[in-house]
């Protein structure tokens, strides 16, 4: 269910894009009529539709998902806050504008924020955040938490490149559906390949670690 939640703006971006696809003429008199105050010129061309009413449906999503969690009174994740400060301002650009190239860098930039973010905890608080975050479900090595940490560092390096080159290399309508099925697809086969390659180090933290040295085991006088 989190994990619908979470993906939620991401969908509703998709298929609010896809149907305006569809329908240019129709989501281009939408538009203007009822968002054209909106834009620089009032005017919203076939064009741009698509785009500028995704952005806007996304830009609420985002939103409502900060007031629905707030008025359950549960914590909004650090993460949740940047996407939307970055969802809003360069969607806010997109609208103005009319140009797609503000809102596909957004997930190029939250990929690179949070792979500084993971990149600097160690130097600057001197804390492994995947430790912090993970380490009451599994027991790893030092070491291994290092590596996992950095493997999740370049994963959102290449994952911000990745994104930009789609964008810049391809179609819109193909960039939008990189964004959801390439992205997720992506993000799941790399999950997967992090957990084949820890499962062999992961111990249960309710046993006893077994390095520890047992009664008895002492060397007898």
């Amino acid at each position: 269910m989190k994990l619908l939640f979470d993906f939620l703006p991401i969908l509703l971006f998709f298929g609010t894009f896809k149907v305006a696809e569809g329908h240019k003429a129709w989501a281009a008199d939408f538009a203007s009529q009822y968002f054209g105050f909106l834009v620089a010129g009032g005017q919203v061309g076939a064009t741009q539709a698509p785009v500028m009413l995704a952005t806007l449906v996304v830009i609420a999503a985002t939103l409502a998902q900060v007031l629905w969690l707030k008025a359950r009174r549960r914590k909004v994740d650090n993460m949740l806050w940047v996407s939307l400060v970055l969802v809003v301002v360069l969607g806010s650009l997109t609208i103005w504008f009319q140009n797609e190239t503000f809102i596909k860098w957004k997930p190029t930039v939250l990929y690179w924020v949070m792979g500084t973010v993971l990149a600097l905890a160690p130097l600057l608080a001197g804390r492994n955040l995947l430790q912090t975050l993970l380490g009451a479900q599994m027991r790893l090595p030092a070491p291994v938490w290092r590596r996992l940490n950095i493997a999740w560092v370049a994963f959102f390096a290449a994952m911000g490149l990745l994104n930009l080159w789609v964008a810049y290399r391809f179609s819109t309508d193909t960039w939008v559906s990189f964004k959801l099925f390439g992205g997720i697809g992506l993000m799941v086969v790399f999950v997967i390949g992090q957990a084949l390659y820890l499962n062999r180090f992961i111990t249960d933290p309710a046993k006893p670690d077994e390095t520890a040295a047992k009664p008895g085991s002492g060397e007898q006088a």
